[in-house]
């Protein structure tokens, strides 16, 4: 069954790019993400699926607009995350490393902010009583943080791309991580 040219499809591909090589089709994992069930700073994260689609097969506009909307929903302010951050972040890094995605550093950029953000233990620290809230936010940001560090393995392939604003991007994301 073929798929409509702007939905990603399950089936395995290749390209001329990838020389005969074999690639999966980018964020077929999103299915597994219980997004109904958790929440970004509009509510409920449903649309984050659509926004990371977007972001992975969209024109320059498109990919970029999809982006922006994907972090005012997950780190806003470049400092507030939210619940669905931790999810979100392992598909961040699965576009991050795919050259036909037109923001690339972009979301490298966001990457970073995930990774710097200190916002609700900065907040936890003067206010511990938010550390009692059923919903813990200081959790959240721990997640998010953790699961940057978690596929940092890609810093050495992103900062040799050939594309020094991605060099530049993930270098400044390394210093981050090293904080």
């Amino acid at each position: 069954m073929r798929t409509a040219p702007d939905q990603p499809s399950h089936e395995r591909t290749s390209s001329p790019a990838t020389a005969g090589v074999a690639r999966t089709t980018p964020l077929t994992a999103l299915s597994r993400v219980p997004w109904g069930e958790i929440q970004d700073s509009t509510g409920n994260a449903a649309a984050i699926p659509l926004l990371l689609n977007s972001v992975a097969w969209g024109d320059p506009d498109t990919a970029s607009a999809a982006l922006g909307d994907l972090r005012r929903r997950i780190c806003q302010f470049g400092f507030v995350v939210e619940q669905a951050t931790a999810a979100t972040v392992p598909f961040l890094w699965e576009l991050a490393q795919l050259p036909q995605v037109t923001c690339r550093a972009e979301i490298i950029h966001l990457l970073r902010s995930i990774a710097g953000a200190r916002q609700w233990e900065s907040t936890a620290a003067v206010y511990p009583k938010l550390l009692n809230h059923r919903e813990n936010p200081v959790v959240w940001e721990r997640q998010a943080r953790q699961a940057v560090r978690a596929k940092s393995g890609a810093l050495s392939t992103l900062l040799a791309d050939d594309d020094t604003e991605i060099a530049h991007a993930t270098t400044e994301l390394a210093r981050t991580l090293d904080e």
